[in-house]
């Protein structure tokens, strides 16, 4: 049974930073693909970052490219989201997805999210 936890999120202040982590367990992690999606109050799913299988590749959502960094750690079987320099609209709850391949964002395979709330 695959399972995503999610955890990091918090309040911060404009500018700040934080990071998210993704456990997994229940496949084989590194074999997928992985990202980060995010759902702001009020609003839908919303892609952030992927990183390949092997590490090989990563993308990012305009609204944070070269802001935010992916990675992952295939002994631990984690992926991480490090956010720098937050501003008040990357306010949300942010999800881990297990992806079949890169390119492809799996929305429905996602843990229960961690609250980012970026506020002054």
């Amino acid at each position: 049974q695959v399972q995503l936890v999610e955890s990091g999120g918090g309040l911060v202040q404009p500018g700040g930073s934080l990071r998210l982590s993704c456990a997994t367990s229940g496949f084989t992690f590194s074999n997928y693909a992985m990202s980060w999606v995010r759902q702001a109050p009020g609003k839908g799913l919303e892609w952030v970052s992927q990183i390949s299988a092997g590490s090989t590749l990563t993308r990012y959502a305009n609204s944070v490219k070269g802001r935010f960094t992916i990675s992952r750690d295939d002994v631990k079987k984690t992926v991480d989201l490090q956010m720098n320099s937050l501003k008040p609209e990357d306010t949300a709850v942010y999800y881990c997805t297990q992806d079949r391949r890169y390119a492809e964002v799996n929305y429905n395979e996602r843990g229960q999210g961690t609250h980012v709330t970026v506020s002054s």
